[in-house]
């Protein structure tokens, strides 16, 4: 079979997945040259499907591993994929229920010459050392007044509080500076809330694209 020809690709990029394991060992003829049959063109064919649900890494580490006579190693690496995304769908859930319950709170009133540490830490309820944390982490950056002490306006205060009602539903630091970013870059509550939807939708799709995936491997799996 002239496996590049019916899969439209090139016959370095069959040598190359032939190569990275996503395809079977393939017997050589008389003449050196290899020999490519249906099963190949199926592993090609499940390696695509996969690579739209899994993401191509994945699908070139689970065809490997079952290429290597390890399915128990592929199945293990489906399930990474999938507790990944089920990760992500539950950090947006959060992230979604963080955003409500910040807006649903009055507007915070802030002196003209802003809130000192202390006097925000109180309000949240955290130590003034947790806001020198956020800080450093980049989720906050109150200004300083002439006497260098920090001065929390009322955007530090809103963005305070949000990376508090985070810190609550046990978002690592880490996780939260890109919310945060996001949150300033798009302009506000609503901005990110359309967002998270569109991730949502997004996380959906690709799951529709996982179970896809899934049948394809299981037929290739029970293939002979």
């Amino acid at each position: 079979m002239d496996l590049a020809r019916a899969a439209g690709i090139s016959a370095q990029q069959v040598r190359n997945y032939l190569d990275a394991g996503v395809l079977p060992p393939a017997e050589r003829s008389p003449a050196g040259y290899r020999r490519f049959g249906e099963r190949h063109r199926e592993a090609l064919l499940t390696y695509r499907v996969l690579g739209r649900g899994y993401g191509w890494d994945a699908a070139r580490a689970i065809m490997r591993a079952v290429h290597d006579g390890s399915p128990a190693l592929a199945l293990e690496r489906v399930d990474a994929v999938h507790a990944a995304v089920h990760e992500q769908r539950q950090a947006l859930r959060a992230t979604a229920e963080a955003l409500t319950a910040v807006a649903g709170l009055p507007p915070d009133s802030v002196p003209r010459t802003g809130l000192r540490v202390g006097e925000l830490a109180a309000r949240l309820g955290v130590r003034p050392s947790a806001l020198r944390v956020w800080e450093s982490a980049g989720l906050l950056a109150p200004k300083r007044d002439t006497d260098r002490y920090r001065r929390y306006g009322p955007t530090d205060v809103r963005d305070a509080r949000l990376v508090a009602t985070l810190r609550q539903s046990r978002y690592p630091l880490p996780a939260i500076k890109p919310i945060m970013d996001q949150f300033r870059g798009s302009g506000g509550t609503e901005a990110l809330r359309a967002a998270i939807t569109a991730r949502e939708a997004d996380l959906t799709r690709r799951a529709m694209a996982m179970l896809d995936a899934a049948t394809a491997l299981h037929k290739y799996l029970g293939t002979p």
